[in-house]
């Protein structure tokens, strides 16, 4: 199992050095002159000169990756350009905003999505499983930012039940404000994720139900939601914790979307902002550490599928 783990550990680190390189490279050919950008067009040629060497642009792209990767390693993450303060004090806030999005949409999506599968398994072959299979799988098919609309049209225009706006307008905003705050954005992504989280946990749950252990269980007097509460849920669920913790990197890609549309201030809005502004320090910087938590959340995966797999686990360890 350590051999595993270490394996994994050694892929992770290999994918981050390549998704660095890619980064660095992409963002730094992208068109356009920063100087300019920066300066104005009727800056003087010296003075375009000056401030590329000033910045290290002057440099190979070679000695600017080793310096900036290097820089990500130590905790330095630079400076920069265009709000012209350091990257860590920017990109702090709107993690935090992200991550708190994050663990809204999870406490949401994780008890709907199992309960819908755990509903469907107990009335498998009925209407009621065909309509949460069937309505999952189309739900998916339809991108989160689409969802978005139609949530803030029906419930944010028409009905006026949620604020359109994913983050309170007053300044020292309560636990109970932020969250229902949240709660459209998190609806959204629940539409894209609840097909295959109760997908998973429904094929669990039939497994389960089919075992001997459950039939053992009825034969001696216990109901079935008694013996589905005690025996199937704790075997069946924990595939399903795992799949779960691998949609946490789509979470990482989706909430970009979800935070552009509700004007939510996470890293979402910083990186189109970076974009834009051709801020390469900011945005080299942000676009690795949402692959430092794709790839981290991935290994996460990997080691819970091993751990909670007995077949898995068993063909690790020989």
């Amino acid at each position: 199992m350590l051999r595993f783990v270490a394996k994994r550990i050694g892929l992770s680190i290999l994918t981050l050095f390549l998704v660095s390189v890619i980064v660095f490279i992409m963002t730094s050919i992208m068109p356009g002159d920063i100087a300019k950008q920066v300066l104005g067009r009727d800056a003087t040629p010296e003075a375009f000169e000056l401030w590329n060497k000033e910045k290290g642009f002057d440099k190979p792209l070679v000695v600017q990756y080793g310096r900036w990767i290097g820089g990500v390693m130590t905790g330095n993450l630079g400076t920069s350009l265009k709000y012209e303060m350091p990257v860590s004090e920017i990109l702090g806030p709107a993690a935090s905003k992200s991550a708190q999005l994050a663990i809204v949409a999870l406490l949401i999506i994780a008890p709907v999505s199992i309960l819908g599968g755990v509903v469907a398994a107990m009335n498998r072959g009925k209407k009621i499983d065909r309509a949460l299979t069937v309505g999952g799988l189309s739900a998916a098919v339809i991108p989160e930012f689409v969802w978005a609309v139609v949530l803030i049209l029906l419930f944010g225009v028409a009905v006026e039940a949620f604020p359109v706006y994913a983050f309170p307008e007053e300044e020292n905003p309560n636990l109970i404000s932020s969250v229902y705050h949240l709660i459209l954005p998190s609806i959204a992504l629940l539409f894209v994720l609840f097909g295959y989280i109760s997908r998973i946990t429904r094929a669990g749950v039939v497994e389960a139900l089919d075992s001997d252990y459950m039939r053992t269980a009825v034969l001696k007097g216990l109901s079935i939601r008694v013996a589905v509460v005690r025996h199937v849920l704790r075997n069946a669920l924990l595939p399903t914790i795992a799949v779960i913790a691998t949609q946490v990197p789509y979470l990482a890609g989706g909430l970009i979307a979800i935070e552009r549309v509700f004007n939510y201030p996470g890293f979402g809005n910083i990186l189109l902002a970076a974009v834009i502004a051709r801020d390469f320090p900011l945005l080299q910087t942000a676009v690795f550490l949402i692959g430092v938590v794709i790839v981290s959340f991935q290994l996460i995966a990997d080691i819970l599928f091993a751990v909670l797999n007995p077949r898995i686990r068993q063909r690790v360890t020989e």
